[in-house]
């Protein structure tokens, strides 16, 4: 006899038996279950009907009607008398014919391992939950009351539903579903985690990143290559701009400097460097174009900027055009006369050019302590005079640094060594005061020498010129060649008529003539010497004190003959 519970139900014996319970119970909402206190026979009448009719069901020989949801199930009654009552439905029994052994789509994957039960969910109908699997160890099933599906709620939080493999549908559970039991890999396919979006993102940026990397190398790239060939490529593409302006683009002024010995292409890159012209060598390209070789004379042009080639060339040609800033230095004028012409043809203001040349180690010229001391100016002799040209962007330093450089030439092209400079310019400052021509000025440089010969016993070492005593007395420039009484006898340290020697410093700035004299004196046993015409220069040159005595009549003779004539 089949077992029982303790409650006296028999517990089927099979798992055949244990599906038609669980379909017994699905169609009538009740447990089927035999009271205990019915007799053998009433039980197994009940069980013979019972039998017939789930035999009926299962063969699909009586359909069945589901419940509509929310309506509850009919109170089962006995089984029908016969076979005809069994074959028709119960009204809202709920139960549908399905095949007993009707197999489920596989749609599972590949690398998914299949479910360890392979029977079918043979009684699962629209809208009614399958049965729960039975238990392979023989215990008793737990039958689910027939009940309406209710609307799937939204999956859990953490849960992403997985479209199926097959027919690309939506997934019918979630993750909560499986594990509860209630659905199967086969309906909710795989559960996917949610995407990781801050890693998304990171991922974007990196790309991005990686793409402006890639665009910026080939910028630079490209950018290197042009800068480097850029004209070989515009001559390639025929990309190739005009050298020179076009005609009525002129404006503005600007200024460019011609250095004696300036050829066309120097002058081509200076008219470029004043932006006058386009490229640096337009304005050589047009002279050999047009077959010109134009004599270019030194100085400084005022021209426009952005002019033509041919108008920059006719600009250079035009006197008119050259600027002036000129000034001409007079030979044995002294530092003072020498910066006041300076201010004038410069327009540099004289007392930026007296604090100029307060400093004279500013311009490479020792100090003498003795001519300091003496209140003297110690850049006298090293202004060297001649004719200046200047660029308008002079300055007083500039202006100072030209006129003691050419001093330094001078004294090396006379061979002066160079401790022996300030000596020379003494002396050479001497001889241009005195003497014009540059026959007088090798005597008058003799005279010199041989009065300061210790040996001389006629004018005892003193030189006794009236130059120094005029120049340290302050009346050099008073209009006249002869020094007053208070002149020779002032002791300054320039009046050769009372010191013997040379005087503290030069009187003067010397010319090239005069400082090849002093270092190249002319022979002859000359001791005096005195300018017996002012207005040609011509000088009278004596051995002894009384021949020089007559020459100085001859010259008084002229200047009473000369009234206003400087004497």
């Amino acid at each position: 006899m089949p077992d029982s519970s303790p409650d006296g139900e028999a517990v089927p014996r099979s798992r055949r038996a244990a599906r038609e319970a669980a379909a017994r119970q699905a169609a009538t909402g009740e447990t089927p279950t035999t009271p205990a206190a019915a007799g053998p026979s009433e039980r197994a009448a009940a069980h013979a009907a019972h039998a017939a009719t789930w035999e009926s069901l299962i063969t699909g020989s009586t359909p069945v009607v589901g419940t509509a949801p929310g309506t509850p199930a009919p109170t089962p009654t006995a089984p029908p008398a016969s076979a005809a009552a069994v074959d028709q439905p119960a009204p809202g029994s709920g139960f549908q014919p399905v095949p007993l052994r009707t197999p489920r789509p596989n749609t599972q994957p590949i690398d998914v391992e299949p479910p360890v039960d392979d029977d079918a969910w043979i009684f699962a109908a629209a809208g009614v939950s399958p049965a729960m699997p039975y238990s392979r160890g023989g215990a008793a099933p737990a039958a689910a009351p027939a009940t309406a599906v209710a609307p799937a709620a939204p999956a859990a939080r953490g849960t992403t539903p997985v479209r199926d493999e097959d027919d690309g549908s939506a997934p019918s559970g979630s993750l909560e579903d499986l594990f509860s039991g209630s659905a199967s890999t086969n309906e909710i396919g795989h559960a996917a985690p949610p995407p990781n979006k801050k890693r998304r993102r990171i991922g974007g940026w990196i790309a991005l990143g990686v793409v402006l990397l890639i665009l910026g190398g080939i910028a630079a790239g490209g950018l290197y290559v042009w800068n480097t060939y850029e004209d070989k490529i515009r001559e390639v593409m025929g990309w190739e701009e005009p050298k020179d302006y076009e005609a009525g683009l002129a404006n503005g002024e600007t200024l460019v400097t011609i250095v004696p010995g300036d050829t066309g292409l120097p002058i081509s890159q200076s008219l470029y460097d004043a932006e006058v012209t386009k490229t640096p060598d337009a304005f050589y390209d047009y002279l050999i174009k047009s077959d010109q070789n134009p004599n270019f004379q030194p100085g400084v042009y005022k021209l426009q900027k952005k002019m033509t080639s041919e108008a920059a060339l006719s600009a250079l040609l035009d006197p008119e055009n050259k600027q002036e800033f000129t000034a001409q230095i007079p030979e044995g004028y002294t530092v003072e006369g020498t910066l006041e012409r300076i201010s004038e043809g410069t327009g540099i203001p004289l007392e930026q050019l007296t604090a100029a040349a307060a400093d004279p180690s500013a311009y490479g010229v020792a100090v003498d302590p003795a001519v300091v001391a003496a209140g003297g100016q110690p850049l006298e002799g090293w202004l060297f005079p001649a004719t200046y040209t200047f660029d308008p962007s002079v300055t007083a330093q500039s202006a100072i640094q030209t006129l003691v450089d050419r001093t330094k030439q001078s004294l090396d092209a006379a061979g002066v060594p160079e401790e022996r400079r300030q000596e020379i310019l003494t002396t050479a400052s001497i001889i241009q005061r005195e003497a014009r021509a540059g026959t007088d000025m090798q005597k008058v440089a003799r005279v010199i020498l041989n009065r300061l010969d210790p040996s001389n016993q006629e004018t005892f070492g003193k030189l006794q010129m009236d130059s120094t005593a005029q120049y340290g007395y302050g009346e050099m420039h008073d209009g006249t060649v002869s020094s007053s009484e208070a002149a020779l006898n002032d002791p300054n340290p320039w009046n050769t008529y009372v010191h013997t020697g040379l005087p503290v410093g030069p009187i003067a700035n010397p010319g090239d003539v005069a400082i090849d004299a002093a270092m190249h004196p002319a022979e002859g046993p000359w001791l005096y010497f005195v300018t017996v015409n002012l207005n040609t220069g011509e000088t009278q040159f004596s051995s002894t004190y009384s021949e020089h005595l007559r020459y100085v009549e001859q010259w008084q003779q002229w200047c009473r003959d000369n009234p206003d004539q400087g004497c």
